[in-house]
């Protein structure tokens, strides 16, 4: 079984933060990491807290795989610009991302599944890889069939996130634009991301 299909919950206890602001989540109630030895805390090395850091940017997508993560840093190293922020704009940019940050879906793990299932059109066309990278100005819209799925309805109900503002989302037609590429002051994190560390963590 892929790594990526741990239980979510999992995750947020193993990095001891609610990762993705969910009021299920574990960590509201035990902010330790599981098994035994859980609740001992000793201060992280500097390569630890790097560690974290990635980890907590990684998990955050979906638990993406370790390859598939340092190969969107070393897009975002020979991108212009600061290679924190312009690795935020790549993985904000990934499609499963997308929906999920326009709310057609309650989680990135069923955005991820929505995508691999055919639910999706970008500018019209079928797209069924949840890492497509979308592009400003692209159009997503969830295929009409798939728009009274009670997954999709309860997502677009959830008092729990907003749309960002580099998103134009009409919940109505089921359809949005992914206006512009985010700086990371512009994503609505539950808890606080560092790629700066990640940075520091792929370039020791």
């Amino acid at each position: 079984m892929s790594k990526r299909l741990e239980s979510k919950y999992k995750i947020c206890r193993r990095l001891g933060v609610n990762l993705w602001g969910r009021a299920k989540s574990p960590t509201n109630k035990r902010d330790y990491g599981p098994g035994q030895h859980g609740q001992r805390r000793r201060k992280p090395s500097d390569f630890g807290t790097q560690l974290q850091a990635k980890q907590k940017l990684r998990g955050y997508y979906g638990n993406i795989t370790e390859k598939q993560f340092q190969r969107y840093y070393e897009k975002a190293v020979n991108v212009k610009g600061d290679t924190g922020e312009n690795l935020v704009g790549l993985l904000e940019r990934r499609l499963d991302a997308v929906v999920y940050r326009m709310k057609f879906v309650p989680t990135v793990f069923a955005a991820r599944q929505f995508v691999s299932h055919g639910h999706v059109r970008v500018n019209g066309t079928r797209v069924t890889i949840p890492s497509y990278p979308v592009k400003e100005g692209d159009e997503v819209t969830v295929k009409e069939k798939s728009r009274e799925l009670p997954l999709v309805l309860a997502a677009v109900d959830s008092p729990e996130r907003e749309v960002p503002e580099y998103m134009d989302v009409n919940h109505d037609r089921m359809e949005g634009k992914f206006v512009r590429t985010p700086k990371l002051a512009d994503v609505p994190y539950p808890t606080e991301m560092e790629p700066n560390l990640v940075v520091e963590y792929y370039s020791r």
